[in-house]
């Protein structure tokens, strides 16, 4: 027996779309050519909200809701692009900037850091927050990775990838708020973890956090 398809109607920046009832307002935005950016998203994985940039102001609701976790409903108005969204979103990115250490020019990752290219395309020119600067240990010994949690942004894409495509649920988060850091396993050093070496996690880091030794320098570090 074919499971009965529920079909919603609903507006996305004006325009009329229809979804099916299980779709987040993400997945319909994308699939109509509405951009909305993210940074914890990753098709395949499950979403959790942790970044905060998808955010989107919903009709008749005074507060704004992470559009990755937000089933569509019936007649429901969306904005994704406005003042008060620009001016949530670069506030965010400020405090990512801030809460670790991203020194663009420094770091292995630049030119190839979804970070860095989400500042630029959100339109950040300055960082008015003062900077933390935490000084976490580099953890080198893992015989192919580096795990730099000074560039972290709490995403958890490494973890869900682990978990939810790899099976190893090696990584995990440590601590509350943004003292939070990643921990391999009962927090060893990645090198003695139950890592599979797969190097699934390093793949879809955003950030100079979790890279492979072998193309450290090189035109595409990840």
């Amino acid at each position: 027996m074919i499971a009965a398809v529920y079909v919603k109607t609903l507006v996305i920046d004006g325009v009329n779309v229809s979804a099916r009832a299980d779709q987040t307002v993400l997945e319909v935005a994308r699939e109509n050519n509405i951009d909305i950016p993210t940074l914890c998203h990753l098709d395949g994985l499950s979403d959790v909200g942790a970044c905060r940039l998808c955010l989107v102001e919903i009709k008749n609701s005074p507060k704004l809701n992470p559009a990755c976790v937000l089933k569509v409903e019936e007649g429901m108005e969306v904005t994704t692009n406005s003042t008060r969204l620009q001016h949530y979103r670069k506030t965010i990115l400020e405090l990512l900037f801030a809460e670790r250490n991203h020194v663009c020019a420094v770091c292995v990752v630049n030119n190839h850091c979804e970070l860095q290219s989400m500042a630029k395309s959100q339109g950040l020119t300055n960082v008015r927050l003062p900077y933390r600067n935490p000084a976490y240990e580099v953890d080198a010994s893992h015989e192919r990775f580096v795990s730099d949690p000074n560039r972290c942004i709490l995403c958890t894409r490494c973890v869900r990838v682990c978990d939810e495509v790899e099976g190893a649920h090696v990584w995990d988060v440590m601590g509350r708020g943004i003292g939070s850091v990643l921990i391999a396993d009962l927090h060893q050093p990645w090198g003695d973890s139950s890592c599979t070496r797969c190097g699934k996690c390093v793949q879809v880091c955003p950030t100079g956090a979790l890279t492979d030794k072998s193309k450290l320098g090189s035109d595409h570090p990840k």
